[in-house]
């Protein structure tokens, strides 16, 4: 049944805390070894306890699963791993009783070779219809052996693949999630009613994935290193989408987040105009290295973006694709990049985990909206996945070389004696549990008042009672070398330690969350961050 909504003005994604999902590693309802929404549903206590005020899931809709359901074949449909649109329904109902709001994930750039539309356009036959609603083309060469044009790919590997009769199709991601062509009026129509259909539900936000992707340039015309504009990232067009989908959301109150990797400030801004996408991740603070220049640097760039366009900044240090902070901050290089990505990289645990706990006191002071990966509460490494079990095909078209993305997808943890540590009851999960991962559990972490997850619930716990949190102006203040400190006002001041020795704390009437124990004088270790009462 659709949930009643009526036009709404809140503004609570301005300084939400977002908790991602990734569901087929959450919680295994059925035993079947695949996380799913019956799990989601038993553990939402936890985010409630956690404190954050929203859920965004990763895709849940029906898909061959190929790259971990970023393959939809069925926008309308939950995928039968995960449950069903009703037990979907009650999610969110479930959610809401509990102030948590729901955010999907919607891929517009492209869908599974197995949707309806994909699989008629193969059987069509080239100059059809159907085959409009993608990009198909003629190859080049004397018997269109070539394929059409040199666009790089997002993953290893190439963007073209050829079919029987001749033709060839575009995808900038796997050969089994075929683009999209957004300049044909369906594609756009059929989007908007996903859209409705979604909000009609009772989702408050939408986050749309390589938001920066949808629109080719219409020639085709070859990749250049370095020439403006890029044949298919950031072209103007994508805006008129855009302006599109914020009518449909205004109608129902909800939000949009983009997913836009983009280097030009100016070309990133343009959408988070007022009549376009409310918020965007920002992936320059993602990818920034743990040291204290190229941090505030990168702090005072995201809101120098926002400002002209009077957007909130959105902050966070890991997701479903990135390694996972306690590793990356742990090893010798802490900044983070996809073509960087080997086996057998050393990382420091400890000192990993140590910054980690700084970064989130570091990051729930900052202006703006959080988005807060699963596991990153309970201080998850990333797992090394054993070769013969990774499913990421970033892995496979890299030809073995990229570990991929599953190191940071393995189960969570919930239960430190329980078989697969709580996950589920029956088979082992999709992913394995490396040795030892019951020491990250829930129900251990929570007896634990010095653990990571009780470090993030005190942190929620205060940004939602603290007036100086959350949305709003920074001041920057006078500090040692290597040491960030910022006020919120009104009286609110953080400080994080990023140098080698100890550094004394400004004038404050209290203490309010330290990331680790000061020394006996009162000053603050290397890394090490602090929220004081000024």
């Amino acid at each position: 049944m659709a949930a009643p909504h009526s036009p709404r003005t809140d503004d609570w994604w301005r300084e939400a805390v977002i908790y991602q999902v990734y569901p087929r590693s959450f919680a295994d309802g059925d035993g079947d070894g695949t996380g799913d929404l019956a799990g989601v549903r038993a553990r939402l206590p936890h985010l409630a306890q956690l404190g954050v005020d929203a859920v965004w899931f990763t895709p849940w809709y029906a898909s061959p699963l190929v790259d971990g359901g970023y393959d939809v074949s069925d926008y309308r449909t939950i995928d039968p791993a995960f449950g069903t649109l009703a037990e979907a329904e009650k999610l969110i109902a479930e959610a809401a009783e509990l102030g948590i709001r729901v955010i999907v994930d919607i891929v517009p750039n492209h869908v599974s070779d197995q949707h309806p539309w994909f699989r008629a356009a193969l059987a069509a036959g080239p100059g059809s219809p159907e085959r409009e609603l993608f990009h198909f083309r003629t190859g080049r060469g004397e018997n269109g052996e070539l394929p059409p044009n040199d666009w790089p790919s997002q993953f290893s590997g190439p963007t073209w693949t050829r079919v029987p009769d001749g033709e060839w199709y575009l995808h900038l991601f796997t050969p089994q999630q075929p683009d999209l062509n957004w300049a044909h009026p369906a594609v756009r129509r059929e989007h908007e009613e996903i859209l409705r259909f979604w909000f009609e539900r009772g989702v408050a936000g939408v986050r749309i994935d390589s938001a920066a992707l949808l629109v080719k340039d219409p020639a085709l015309a070859d990749f250049e290193e370095g020439v403006d504009p890029h044949p298919y990232i950031d072209q103007d067009e994508l805006h008129d989408v855009y302006r599109s989908w914020r009518s449909i959301a205004d109608e129902y109150g909800a939000v949009f987040v983009g997913e836009v990797w983009l280097p030009d400030a100016e070309r990133f801004a343009r959408y988070l105009r007022p009549d376009e996408l409310h918020t965007a991740f920002n992936f320059n603070f993602l990818a920034c290295p743990w040291e204290p220049d190229r941090l505030r640097r990168a702090i005072d760039d995201t809101l120098a973006e926002h400002a002209p366009v009077g957007a909130p900044a959105t902050w966070v240090l890991c997701n479903h694709d990135v390694t996972r902070t306690v590793t990356r901050y742990g090893r010798a290089d802490t900044s983070f990049d996809f073509a960087k990505k080997t086996f057998g990289t050393p990382t420091d645990l400890a000192l990993g985990t140590r910054r980690a706990r700084a970064a989130a006191l570091l990051t729930l002071a900052l202006p703006g909206s959080v988005y807060l990966y699963q596991g990153e509460e309970l201080g998850l490494p990333e797992a090394d996945v054993p070769r013969a079990s990774i499913q990421d095909p970033m892995h496979f078209r890299s030809g073995g070389t990229d570990p991929g993305r599953d190191g940071c997808r393995v189960p969570l943890p919930w239960e430190a004696d329980a078989p697969w540590c709580g996950f589920g009851t029956g088979a082992g999960p999709w992913l394995p549990q490396p040795e030892g991962w019951g020491r990250y559990a829930v129900d251990r972490q929570t007896a634990d008042p010095d653990s990571m997850l009780a470090l993030y619930r005190a942190a929620l716990r205060l940004r939602r009672c603290e007036p100086g949190l959350g949305d709003g102006p920074l001041t920057w203040l006078p500090a040692a070398d290597g040491v960030l400190a910022f006020a919120r006002a009104p009286g609110l001041v953080c400080v994080v330690n990023l140098s080698g020795r100890l550094a004394g704390l400004p004038p404050h009437e209290a203490l309010l969350l330290a990331s680790g124990p000061l020394d006996e004088a009162g000053r603050l270790p290397r890394d090490t961050a602090v929220w004081l009462r000024a």
